[in-house]
């Protein structure tokens, strides 16, 4: 979909101005660089739009849920997800932003983690979380697993054992209708390859 086709040229502007903020965070590429964040805005930006969402507070959460996870990565702060909200909140409210917007946008954002809380109360905060979830099935998330898995030095096994302990789980965790049809897809996908590579480690042809 087309930005302009939706938002309004001061939308498009504070969005513009919001990317660029956030992409100063993100000093390299890795399995949660700003290509993640990227993608979880345009699924965002797809559900929200399914689902009936206010995209503007969408597309400003899903640019900077991930702001803080760099500080979080370096041991700075325990969670990015309430230090990326703080910073969200001082950032919009800089711009003047409408402050139940500005609450709406840092609930989004700290709501997103599937695995702590708190829960999301919103529309917005539950496509959010599920647009995250997404990213890590399908042939994204198994890119985003060996990649991380070569970053640590995990070995193929280890990576297996990821994919049964958490990714193959994900599919259940969707809370919107339109997440739930695209992660049955990845999910489906997903399982074809874990298939697949224990038939080639085992000697299959």
């Amino acid at each position: 979909m087309k930005l302009e086709d939706v938002f309004s040229k001061e939308s498009l502007a504070l969005i513009e101005r919001t990317r660029e903020f956030a992409k100063s965070f993100f000093e390299r590429e890795g399995t949660h660089g700003f290509s993640h964040v990227e993608r979880v805005f345009n699924l965002c930006m797809h559900i929200g739009r399914e689902e009936g969402a206010d995209l503007e507070v969408l597309a400003l959460a899903a640019l900077l849920h991930d702001i803080a996870r760099p500080l979080e990565d370096a041991g700075k702060v325990e969670d990015h997800a309430a230090e990326g909200a703080r910073i969200s909140r001082q950032f919009l409210r800089s711009l003047g932003y409408p402050e139940e917007k500005v609450e709406a946008v840092a609930h989004a954002i700290e709501a997103h983690r599937f695995s702590k809380g708190p829960e999301p109360r919103t529309l917005e905060a539950k496509i959010l979380s599920d647009a995250d979830k997404l990213d890590a099935i399908g042939a994204i998330g198994i890119a985003r697993v060996f990649m991380y898995s070569g970053e640590h030095g995990r070995d193929i096994e280890t990576s297996l054992r990821h994919f049964e302990d958490k990714i193959l789980k994900l599919k259940d965790l969707m809370y919107t209708e339109t997440a739930k049809r695209i992660a049955e897809d990845r999910h489906r996908f997903t399982v074809e390859f874990i298939e697949r590579i224990r038939r080639e480690i085992e000697g299959e042809l």
